[in-house]
């Protein structure tokens, strides 16, 4: 029986950050993170996220925009499909609209949670073959900028057996003041934890060499997107010079990026996103990529909230191979949970979530809380009165 969308809802909620997250390209105090609702005339109703980074400093996605385009081209291609068929309603929508991957991606989970539901299965069993691990290795991402205040947050996360992966975000400051700031934090942890590196294309392929090289001799296990996305050949030299290995981030826009990428040996590990991707199906198939190059895979996130968390949880669950860990430590660093029930982190893993569709709810009261439209709309009703 074909089902048709008989609500579909877009909203922004802007949540502070427990800290400030500094990147090489934006500073971070707040995450504004895209929910989508669909409601199907059965009754059943599907959630999604679509949450990129800094506004348009990080890519070419921006919260109001992801929401623009679900409500005003996405949503009228809904309208006319069976979208319990998710295949066939994705695929129109790919014809009615080009990239907007981060927009597609939070209706296809959406679509994705409404069809675990109404089959009683979870996400993860309607991608690939099916989960192979319950829990996933957590990376903590330091980005205070600061050596003593990094090296004390890393403490305290292994103390609670919450993370002992630890991605430090540089690329701000000369290249030696970096290496220098990731070396003292590497040295104090010493063997207890993996660090690694986040570059987010702020070098250039000389500051990338010195770099890479520095990082090597001070015991840094990865380099994440040194250089421009663009510059794959770049990526192909300094992954043949340098021993370190070389993650592909912001390069991986999709499948074909992915073949582009394995073609040209221009990365050893693919940090594999499903907004970044196109949604749950696209990433899966950049997995796949990578599985037959022999690439290794990392679980990288958009420091999306519960919602979008959950939903890479399903399809990291079911790779073979996640030699790298993950990255999905999104909701730990917000000071507000929009899930009923809060992921779980224990023993350093995520535990992958069991119910049917994504298995998590929202928390209606906090959600209505915290939407931005809410506090416009108070902020337009104080102004009425003064």
């Amino acid at each position: 029986m074909a089902v048709k969308p008989a609500k579909i809802e877009t909203l922004i909620v802007d949540v502070p950050t427990i800290r400030p997250h500094v990147l090489a390209m934006a500073t971070m105090r707040h995450q504004s993170i895209v929910l989508v609702r669909i409601v199907g005339d059965d009754g059943v109703e599907g959630l999604g996220e679509g949450t990129t980074i800094g506004g348009l400093s990080y890519g070419d996605e921006s919260p109001e925009g992801i929401k623009l385009a679900i409500d005003t081209y996405i949503a009228p291609v809904l309208a006319i499909c069976d979208i319990s068929r998710i295949a066939e309603t994705t695929a129109k929508v790919a014809r009615a609209v080009v990239g907007n991957h981060f927009a597609k991606c939070a209706v296809e989970t959406a679509l994705l949670d409404a069809a675990g539901k109404r089959l009683g299965v979870p996400v993860s069993e309607l991608i690939g073959g099916g989960r192979v691990r319950e829990g996933l290795p957590v990376a903590w991402t330091l980005a205070s900028g600061d050596t003593a205040r990094d090296i004390e947050e890393a403490e305290r996360m292994l103390d609670a057996r919450r993370h002992r992966i630890f991605k430090l975000k540089i690329g701000k400051r000369p290249v030696r003041e970096d290496v220098a700031h990731v070396a003292a934090i590497k040295k104090a942890l010493g063997e207890r934890a993996s660090v690694r590196v986040d570059v987010n294309q702020a070098w250039d392929e000389a500051a990338a060499d010195l770099g890479m090289r520095l990082l090597f001799d001070a015991g840094v296990d990865l380099v994440e997107q040194p250089v421009a996305r663009t510059a794959m050949g770049a990526m192909a030299r300094l992954c043949a010079r340098h021993a370190l290995p070389l993650m592909a981030d912001e390069a991986l826009r999709g499948p074909r990026d992915a073949f582009a990428i394995a073609c040209a040996a221009a990365a050893r590990v693919f940090a594999v996103k499903i907004a970044q991707a196109g949604g749950l199906f696209a990433a899966r198939d950049v997995a796949q990529i990578a599985h037959a190059a022999d690439i290794g895979l990392y679980g990288g996130t958009m420091l999306e909230a519960g919602i979008g968390t959950a939903a890479s949880a399903h399809l990291c669950a079911t790779l073979p191979s996640l030699t790298w860990g993950t990255e999905l430590f999104g909701p730990l660093l917000l000071t507000e949970e929009i899930l009923a029930e809060p992921l779980t982190y224990a023993n350093f893993e995520l535990q992958v979530p069991a119910g049917p569709g994504l298995g998590v709810a929202l928390d209606e009261d906090r959600v209505a809380f915290l939407r931005r439209d809410r506090t416009r709309t108070l902020h337009a009703a104080a102004a009425a009165r003064s």
